[in-house]
């Protein structure tokens, strides 16, 4: 019996990373190779809670977790933030390199021939590199981003920008002369943009990593369509787009997710009318003040139109989220709130009208992939340039403004809502974006064709 090849999966311990990784790893699997997931004992921990009975069995995917030797006081200390993640880059692959040992060396047919490992723990690709494996990189953000981490080197190199990242020159960052509108940032969408400056610097670190690791790595994998950013993958050749990364399994519920989804929202919107809710969900890590929070509760009262919204427990500062005054009262006939929701099945659902949103990766790919109009909101990295890629390159979406104070007010949530779901225009851009993404996901299509052909590459190791 033919050896059945086996692949390591790595992410970094974030449920921003962990999500795509998964989902790639959920697709390996499907085309008959075996595969390891690993990541930190913290994380797995969390998403272990979430996932569907017999997940391993089901998937063929076996679930392991390592160690992080993050200090706990470090761990959830803004502070401390860089102190922590490069404690993660120093750790995680030590303790790598001793389980794919361990693994070679007590059973061939369990032998590992290949490591593909988020970017973010690029230790890892070297260690499989020393260890005579293949090594594959993924990059879990878009190609915008992709090629401007690509070109941290230059750019410092130039004194475009200083190692805090802080641009120092008076005009855009462009990184080619006839660069795309997508590949040209300013400072306020500048992928570590922070108001701390220690955050600030770990989001590069971010970025840096990408030339820092290029050695390692032959290939970084993208969950992105090279239609849509065909010039920006001239800027980075080993870049291979096999996007969108969907939940496209059976498995009951995406795992990964570490809040337990609330599917008694589907059959809410099954009540409403096509094209008519507002969708609105935030990034697993955010966290809005009790004053934006009124403001976000009455902007969609104003709207007047049925929403659905994803509210953590946590998403408050300080507390547990609260409304206004009998808001719930004055909204319940045309409103569904929930913790979790399993938001590629919501996006794909007819009464959907558009998704506001803070537009971190996974969420964009899902809302360009189901063609729904965005309401932009970033909050932090990579989101402000998503959010221009959205706006002002695919024409998809609109951006909330803040006021002076960094709130954004009930009129400017109401206004935007309904100027949004009122534009034939950008309904139409965002049809033919999906067209798009999903000409290239099918027999024939670019994604398709390039993930197929790297399958069996792997295959042939």
């Amino acid at each position: 019996m033919e050896r059945q090849p086996h692949v390591l999966v790595v992410s970094f311990p974030a449920q921003g990373h962990i999500s795509p990784l998964m989902k790639l790893s959920i697709q390996i699997a499907a085309h008959g190779l075996k595969v390891t997931f690993v990541t930190t004992e913290v994380e797995h921990a969390k998403f272990m809670e979430s996932l569907p009975e017999n997940f391993e069995e089901q998937s063929s995917i076996t679930l392991v977790s390592i160690p992080d030797g993050v200090d706990e006081d470090a761990r959830y200390d803004v502070v401390r933030t860089l102190e922590a993640i490069e404690t993660i880059r120093r750790v995680v692959p030590t303790y790598l390199a001793d389980w794919i040992a361990e693994t070679n060396r007590s059973d061939v047919d369990e032998k590992i021939s290949c490591v593909i490992a988020d970017i973010s723990v690029g230790g890892a690709l070297e260690v499989a590199k020393k260890m005579g494996l293949e090594a594959v990189a993924v990059w879990p953000a878009g190609a915008p981003c992709l090629a401007l981490a690509t070109h941290v080197p230059r750019l410092l190199q130039d004194e475009i920008i200083n190692s805090d990242g802080t641009i120092m020159k008076d005009e855009p960052i462009m990184l080619a002369e006839d660069a795309p509108a997508c590949a040209c940032w300013s400072s306020s969408d500048i992928g570590w943009k922070s108001s701390h400056p220690i955050l600030s610097k770990a989001l590069l670190g971010f970025y840096s990593v990408v030339p820092r690791y290029a050695e390692f790595y032959d290939l970084i994998l993208c969950n992105s369509v090279y239609e849509l950013d065909s010039s920006l993958f001239k800027l980075v050749p080993k870049a291979l787009p096999i996007g969108p990364l969907l939940f496209t399994n059976h498995l009951g519920s995406f795992p990964g997710k570490t809040w337990p989804q609330d599917s008694t929202c589907l059959a809410w919107l099954d009540k409403q009318p096509p094209g008519s809710v507002i969708y609105l969900a935030f990034r697993s890590s955010t966290l809005a003040s009790a004053k934006q929070v009124e403001e976000l509760a009455l902007g969609l009262e104003h709207s007047g139109k049925p929403f659905l919204w994803v509210v953590r427990p946590d998403f408050m500062e300080g507390s547990t989220a609260r409304f206004p005054d009998r808001f719930h009262d004055r909204v319940s006939e045309r409103a569904k709130i929930v913790e979790w929701a399993p938001q590629e099945t919501v996006l794909a659902h007819p009464s959907v009208s558009c998704f506001v949103s803070h537009c971190g990766w996974n969420s964009t790919m899902e809302g360009l992939a189901m063609g729904v109009p965005f309401l932009c909101w970033p909050y932090i990295a990579d989101q402000f340039s998503n959010k221009k890629y959205i706006c002002d390159v695919l024409k998809t979406g609109l951006e909330l403004s803040r006021d002076e104070n960094g709130i954004t007010s009930r009129h400017e949530i109401s206004s935007k809502i309904n100027k949004l779901i009122s534009s034939d225009v950008i309904k139409a851009k965002a049809l033919h974006v999906k067209d798009i993404v999903r000409k290239s996901s099918i027999e024939g299509g670019s994604s398709f064709n390039n993930f197929n052909n790297f399958i069996e590459h792997i295959k042939s190791l």
